[in-house]
């Protein structure tokens, strides 16, 4: 889904995508510890029945109660990398006007 419009820069499109439903069951859980409440979150989000999302938010929860393992590469005291990248977008050059 898009929408459009006009700019002094011509016309501009955005695009709209909503979330996933593991993107939106994230959400909610940030939001409350309610399963139910997640479950209506989530659902709002996507626009779908709260019937339906109900069972994967149950997944969820059931999948969290497993305990985690954490994998470490260093020793105790290592520092950890992070790698960030950014990404420098491609703007139009400038003409330059002498007054």
């Amino acid at each position: 889904m898009s929408e459009a419009w006009k700019t002094k820069y011509g016309p501009r499109r955005v695009r709209h995508d909503p979330p996933t439903l593991e993107e939106a069951i994230i959400a909610a859980k940030g939001l409350t510890e309610s399963l139910q409440a997640q479950a209506e979150i989530a659902a709002s989000l996507m626009g779908l029945p709260v019937e339906s999302v109900r069972a994967e938010v149950l997944k969820v929860a059931h999948d969290r109660m497993r305990p985690t393992r954490t994998i470490s590469s260093g020793g105790r005291g290592a520092p950890r990398a992070v790698v960030v990248e950014h990404r420098v977008s491609r703007r139009p050059a400038r003409s330059t006007r002498s007054s």
